[in-house]
């Protein structure tokens, strides 16, 4: 009895002893964190390093990890050839786990890094396959992939879109645009396959430089190949120049389906107005996602989350602050109190024996790791949706039903 009454205050007392570092202002548990905080990527990389940060905030609040208080230790990262050194700054510094890092030109190569250096890898944002495609048994994605999301197009094209069109799946005319980098491919690849395993007429597969797009080389090749859905897999500044130039070369398709670095973000709608209404994005859920989904323990976890967001920012979460706080709050929240030594090994341990239905996670996702070695790590439970600008900067949920705030329209898209 006796030896059963002290087993779990052993526990907690080895627990804050191995994860615990002393500072200055006591002792803490210190967390990697890498992100494009300035130049190009920083807009959207800065929102998801607020979210990481009011997750450590909220599990601090609550007490910590153990009683012992979560810190970051952050470093800058912008260019992928400076992955490595800030990984050894890092661990340097003891830090066993990093989160990071936004972009997928800077997933790859850091997560490859902390593998490399025993530490490991939590990527909050980034979605080309090859981040969870190599077989790096310490690298981990809690959010969706771009095989989540490109397959999550060819679904609604074949299940919501081609009816609405009037169209058979085998009826329906598919072009893919994508550009040419680990990320475009990821999802631009996966679309392809998900939609001819599912009937549709793949007509045209164009690839581009999104930093020298050839438009009008891109635009003929679209028009030879008359399209009624056209999946484009883009970033930023080029998803909107993208459309510009489609609006301007007269080219007009049934729908156009965007993906989670363009048609998602806000700026798209911003910069081109009424031009974006009708545009479909395949994304991670943002804030308008049907609350119903979550459990009452996620509900309110997303709730806190939205308050912090708003009184930080003055408006409501956005897609990327809400990847970020995901992908912190499992680590800080349901993983590191688990794990029995703050321990890339035991991390990762801990990580992988994880199974949370869908639904558990502030975003609607579940959480369960996959063994298999073509995705290790990738979170097979991942929430991704399809949503829709409907008004001018306006956007809302459409599919699948269950996270739906609303139903599709503008089919055909307005020309």
């Amino acid at each position: 009895m006796l030896r059963r009454l002290l087993l779990p205050v052993l526990l907690a007392a080895t627990l804050l002893g191995v994860l615990a570092a002393p500072t200055s202002a006591g002792r803490v548990i210190r967390v990697g964190a890498l992100f494009p905080l300035n130049g190009p990527q920083s807009t959207l990389a800065q929102q998801e390093y607020q979210g990481v940060e009011i997750a450590r905030d909220m599990v601090n609040m609550d007490g910590g990890v153990g009683g012992v208080k979560v810190q970051l230790d952050s470093r800058e990262l912008d260019d992928p050839s400076a992955a490595t050194a800030a990984v050894q700054s890092l661990r340097g510094d003891g830090v066993p786990v990093v989160i990071g890092t936004y972009s997928s030109a800077l997933s790859v190569p850091a997560s490859a890094a902390a593998s490399a250096a025993g530490i490991t890898y939590w990527e909050a944002g980034a979605v080309a396959d090859r981040v969870t495609g190599r077989a790096l048994p310490d690298v981990f994605r809690v959010g969706a992939s771009g095989a989540n999301l490109g397959a999550n197009s060819a679904t609604f094209t074949a299940t919501v879109l081609a009816p609405r069109l009037g169209l058979t799946p085998r009826g329906t005319r598919v072009s893919v645009v994508l550009e040419n980098d680990d990320y475009g491919h990821s999802v631009a690849d996966n679309a392809v396959s998900s939609a001819r395993s599912q009937g549709l007429n793949v007509v045209s597969y164009t690839t581009y430089n999104a930093h020298l797009p050839n438009w009008p080389a891109v635009l003929s090749a679209v028009q030879a190949a008359r399209p009624n859905v056209l999946i484009l897999a883009s970033y930023i500044t080029d998803g909107v120049s993208f459309r510009r130039a489609m609006l301007a070369a007269h080219l007009h398709v049934g729908a156009l389906i965007g993906s989670t670095m363009a048609e998602c973000g806000p700026d798209f709608g911003l910069e081109l107005g009424s031009d974006a209404i009708g545009v479909f994005a395949s994304d991670r859920p943002t804030q308008g996602f049907n609350p119903e989904v979550l459990t009452s323990a996620a509900r309110a976890t997303y709730e806190r989350f939205s308050r912090a967001w708003q009184q930080v920012t003055g408006g409501p979460p956005t897609e990327e602050g809400l990847a970020g706080f995901t992908a912190a709050w499992s680590l800080f929240h349901d993983v590191l109190p688990r794990a029995g030594a703050l321990t890339a090994a035991s991390i990762a341990s801990t990580a992988r024996s994880l199974d949370m239905p869908s639904g558990s996670l502030p975003n609607g996702a579940g959480l369960q790791f996959s063994t298999d070695p073509a995705m290790l790590g990738q979170n097979t439970r991942a929430a991704a949706v399809i949503w829709q600008w409907q008004a001018v900067r306006h956007s809302v949920t459409v599919w699948p039903p269950v996270d739906a705030t609303g139903t599709p329209q503008l089919i055909p898209l307005p020309a």
